[in-house]
């Protein structure tokens, strides 16, 4: 199975790439293709969360970096 990667974008949403499944609160499951990247909204003004519909763009910022924060446990 080919990895999974979550990329944290710039003043915008998580880019996931890879095959993943996405669950609902309830436990359904959203459909999504396994060969297509997919958006996911970071800034909470999206129409179509969890996936991002670009609302982000009306003035959302945010880029955090990994180099200096501490580990954390799960």
């Amino acid at each position: 199975m080919p990895d999974v990667e979550i990329k944290v974008r710039d003043d915008g949403p998580y880019k996931v790439t890879g095959p993943v499944r996405l669950i609902d609160a309830a436990g359904e499951e959203f459909a999504v293709e396994d060969d297509r990247p997919i958006a996911l909204c970071r800034c909470g003004r999206s129409r179509t969360k969890p996936f991002c519909d670009a609302s982000h763009k009306t003035g959302f910022e945010s880029c955090p970096r990994a180099s200096g924060l501490p580990a954390r446990d799960t």
